[in-house]
């Protein structure tokens, strides 16, 4: 299958590698309004390079695209690409206004291609165990589902500026997984808070570096979220889903399983991952094999459009609750 990437920086790269390493795809295309980046990222994995989108999407031999370019140009591609007959594999999140969402929505009805929205956590063992476990019923009815997201370190300032914001760039991932474990859907309570505790700079850049969500789904069901920028012990994922039958939980990957207790004190495991990359790379290339499945089958990969939207209303609500002080009520 012929992938043209759009977008040369962090995450075009990481996907153009893992393309280059799958015997199931080749890189065609990757495109980048900086030339030279996307020359040097083309040249190496035997790719042409392009600045524009058009070429690559009126090449017949283009079966798919992944979209990794900045956030505001995902609906453009998305809609460029779906008319094109293209599939679509596009980066979290579809557009940061829900407006463009909707008008994205209604300019690809009829496109009829697989569209996946990139929330590769999904495709992480340990949450998929958990959610096997919950899908086969092993803790009964769901009642509390808790996540614990905790990045190293606040990424830079100009990072923060266009991010979107701490419910929308960070948290946003855990949106996705609430929903995807507790298979929730109808009207969701939020109430959100947030903090600048790591960082009062980043309060001044219109963001919190803390925040803590508690959502009620219409079932009844409740879900909180604990997110901060930063972990001095290194990259923190904790997910727990509680029932009438029992609990199920994934926690952190560790470089070891030993635990040393000595008149010194006791050493803890080290955690394996400290950094996002190191915790999560192994995910993209499954989301890329899920994503190849679906296309060859002639499915609907996971998660879809639809997912991302989503996703994005319980981040809207978040924020408008931590600004209003008060529960919004999202509709997912």
């Amino acid at each position: 299958m012929k992938f043209s990437v759009f977008g040369a920086g962090r995450m075009g790269e990481r996907h153009i590698v893992n393309l280059a390493a799958s015997n199931r795809a080749e890189l065609a295309y990757v495109v980048d309004p900086d030339l030279d980046r996307a020359t040097a990222l083309a040249t190496k994995f035997g790719a042409k390079a392009s600045t524009r989108p058009d070429g690559p999407l009126s090449d017949p031999a283009v079966d798919a695209v992944i979209i990794s370019s900045a956030t505001n140009t995902h609906v453009d591609l998305i809609i460029a690409s779906a008319k094109a007959g293209k599939a679509v594999l596009c980066e979290k999140p579809i557009d940061l206004d829900m407006a463009r969402v909707d008008h994205c929505a209604k300019a690809i009805k009829g496109c009829d291609v697989p569209i996946m929205i990139g929330f590769q956590r999904r495709f992480d063992p340990t949450h998929r165990a958990v959610h096997a476990a919950v899908a086969g019923g092993e803790v009964g009815k769901v009642e509390v589902i808790s996540i614990v997201s905790r990045d190293p370190g606040p990424p830079p300032y100009s990072y923060i500026a266009v991010s979107g914001g701490q419910f929308h760039d960070q948290m946003i991932h855990d949106f996705d997984l609430a929903l995807w474990l507790s298979g929730a859907s109808g009207q969701t309570e939020v109430f959100a808070m947030g903090s600048t505790l790591v960082d009062t700079e980043i309060g001044r850049h219109g963001d919190t570096d803390t925040a803590q969500v508690l959502m009620r789904f219409e079932n009844g069901a409740f879900c909180k979220i604990d997110c901060s920028r930063r972990a001095v012990y290194g990259y923190d994922q904790r997910v727990e889903v509680f029932g009438s039958l029992g609990l199920v939980s994934s926690g952190n990957l560790h470089r070891t399983a030993i635990e040393r207790t000595t008149a010194a004190g006791v050493t803890a495991k080290d955690l394996l991952a400290p950094d996002f990359l190191a915790r999560y790379l192994p995910t993209y290339a499954l989301e890329l094999d899920a994503f190849i499945d679906a296309v060859e089958k002639g499915t609907q990969p996971q998660p879809d459009f639809a997912a991302g939207r989503r996703a994005l209303a319980l981040a809207d609500a978040a924020r408008q609750s931590h600004r209003e002080g008060r529960a919004v009520t999202a509709s997912i």
